[in-house]
């Protein structure tokens, strides 16, 4: 099974409480959520990962 990423948006110009990233290969092991941007705000800096 894939990895899932469960990330929320913390920018308050930002109307995206959070998304999932779904991993179907294999990533680099330093990839953080740093390295992704928000779907709706397009920043990167608000993005944090959510621990389930």
């Amino acid at each position: 099974m894939p990895s899932t990423t469960e990330v929320k948006c913390t920018s308050q110009d930002c109307e995206l409480d959070m998304f999932e990233n779904h991993y179907t290969y294999d990533i680099a092991d330093g990839h953080t959520v740093a390295d992704l941007t928000c779907p709706l705000c397009g920043g990167s800096d608000c993005l944090q990962e959510i621990e389930v």
